[in-house]
């Protein structure tokens, strides 16, 4: 009984496994899918409790993902906050330092419309950006600047080195250092540009003297005083000699600026290129009993640099005028100090000649009517420079120990003919002077111009005047001799025909006649001479 009770358990229990697997089987899939949509609710009940999960509303790209330089940096979901983020970390890579940093920072991004995303925090955001822009750094931009005077500029790394090369220009002359240099803001112009102003020292303590007074009743006194006061002539002693005024000849503009290290010139070299003499180029113009030579020496150029940089003057012999203008170079800084210092000296001193025009004369025409003899005075006098060079002198003060006897010069005033090339074209052939003799007759010392022209060629008066010989002579061949107003005579020699006859007056010009191979001569061309007060000077001196 007990057996078969437990039999038919057993055999009840193992039908109930059997239907329970059954069960199991049937709603397998089921389960399995309902596992599923409970786990997706999951997923989507968590999206809205996760900060970094967002549900983006369908408008198009709605997830960026942004990178810096080429690095991604994270995502956002919205574009306007990126240039704060990237403001953001800029300034956490600048820290506290007042120096201006220069960095790379292109944002680039890609966008996408999805309907949930991840997005980073704007922490998250500007620490990844500001890593970024640290491996992109480049140099750091000091603060500084930038001095220009003319063309020329120099970057400094402070205002006290600006002040400190300023001085220095200054030093050079002013050995008491009475003046300071200051640095205002300049009232012409519109933006932040700082100009110079020079005080001295002296200055300063009567400007600061005058603050003190001026609400009381001593500065209204002394000026009551002063009006009514006559004036005394002052006497040597009472003169304050030295230095008076100085300041800057150029203009110098100062600018703040943000340069790197390799831009920034040191203040031992600043000092050095803007107080050193350099050769620069200035306008000089020909005065009265100018020459070549003498304006090359006075400016300490040799004859041929002067020439080779003025393009008008052909050689040492060419021609310049009273009030011609050459180009010279003067050693001269980058920053020019113009002072005035109050001098005294003694000297020996020239009077003015003294002329007398004579209207029956030529300009060329002087006499000397009176012997100079010099004088001798002592003096106080304020001497104005630019740089090392004198450019005025006012006499304050002078009194004369003995006086100078001027020198009277009668001169001419009338114009003085002109001479020209008596020909058109033409080779110079042979100069004036010495030479070897070119044929049997001929001398070796010319006393003319030879131009080699074919025969026929026309020859013309080289000035007005008188026709004195027209024909044949000897060793000229056919010749023309013409007298000038100026006392000066003409010959042309060599010639085929004569056009003119003795005793005509010709205007310069004028065609007198054809050129030839008369004469001794060694083949067709012009025999030129200019005589004064009877010998033959070198023609070329003379042509215009």
């Amino acid at each position: 009984m007990f057996k078969a009770s437990g039999y038919a358990y057993a055999i009840c229990c193992e039908k109930g496994v059997v239907n329970f697997m059954k069960f199991i089987s049937r709603h397998y899939k089921k389960m399995k899918i309902a596992y599923i949509k409970a786990a997706g609710l999951a997923v989507v009940t968590a999206a809205f409790f996760l900060p970094h999960y967002q549900k983006l509303e369908s408008t198009g790209d709605n997830l960026f993902v942004i990178s810096l330089n080429g690095e991604e940096v994270g995502v956002v979901g919205d574009l306007d906050t990126v240039d704060g983020c990237l403001i953001a970390a800029r300034r956490q890579i600048a820290g506290d330092s007042d120096e201006m940093i220069l960095a790379d920072s292109e944002i680039s991004y890609e966008g996408q419309e999805v309907l949930w995303g991840e997005i980073d925090d704007d922490s998250v955001l500007i620490d990844n950006m500001a890593a970024v822009l640290r491996n992109s750094e480049k140099e750091t931009l000091n603060r500084s600047y930038t001095v220009k005077i003319n063309e020329y500029t120099v970057n400094l790394s402070s205002a006290e080195e600006v002040l400190a090369l300023l001085q220095a220009s200054l030093g050079k002359y002013d050995a008491e250092k009475e003046y300071y240099v200051d640095l205002v803001m300049d009232p012409d112009r519109e933006l932040t540009v700082l100009t110079t102003a020079i005080c001295s020292k002296e200055e300063a303590v009567e400007e600061e003297q005058e603050m003190i007074v001026s609400a009381g009743i001593d500065a209204e006194l002394d000026d009551i005083f002063a009006s009514v006061e006559p004036e005394v002539e002052k006497d040597f002693g009472d003169y304050e000699l030295g230095l008076q005024t100085i300041g800057f000849g150029d203009t110098v503009e100062v600018v703040e600026a943000y340069l790197q290290d390799y831009e920034i010139t040191s203040l031992q070299d600043a000092i050095e290129e803007v107080t050193k003499d350099q050769e620069k180029e200035q306008i000089y113009e020909v005065v009265p009993g100018d020459t070549l030579s003498q304006i090359a020496e006075r400016n300490e150029l040799t004859l041929d640099a002067l020439i080779a940089m003025n393009d008008t003057i052909e050689n040492e012999n060419s021609t310049i005028r009273v009030g011609d203008e050459l180009i010279i170079t003067v050693p001269e800084p980058e920053l020019s100090v113009e002072r005035t210092e109050e001098v005294y000296y003694e000297e020996d001193y020239e009077a003015e000649i003294i002329y007398v025009d004579n209207d029956d004369w030529y300009t060329t025409q002087t006499k000397t009517l009176q012997e100079p003899s010099a004088g001798h005075r002592i003096v106080v006098a304020d001497v104005s420079y630019r740089n090392k060079e004198e450019v005025s002198r006012e006499i304050l003060k002078e009194e004369i120990t003995y006086e100078a006897v001027p020198k009277i010069v009668e001169r001419g005033t009338k114009i003085p003919p002109t001479y020209i090339k008596p020909i058109s074209g033409g080779r110079q052939s042979s100069g004036f002077g010495r030479r070897n003799a070119p044929t049997r007759g001929a001398s070796t010392y010319h006393k003319g111009i030879d131009w080699a022209t074919p025969t026929g060629t026309a020859v013309m008066a080289s000035s007005a005047g008188t026709v004195v010989k027209a024909g044949w002579g000897s060793g000229y061949g056919y010749v023309v001799y013409i007298n000038h107003a100026d006392g000066r005579q003409t010959r042309y020699g060599h010639l085929s025909k004569v056009l003119v006859s003795t005793g005509q007056t010709v205007s310069q010009g004028q065609k007198i006649a054809l050129s030839g191979n008369t004469g001794v001569s060694t083949g067709p061309h012009v025999h030129f001479e200019i005589l004064i007060n009877g010998s033959q000077v070198n023609p070329l001196n003379y042509l215009n």
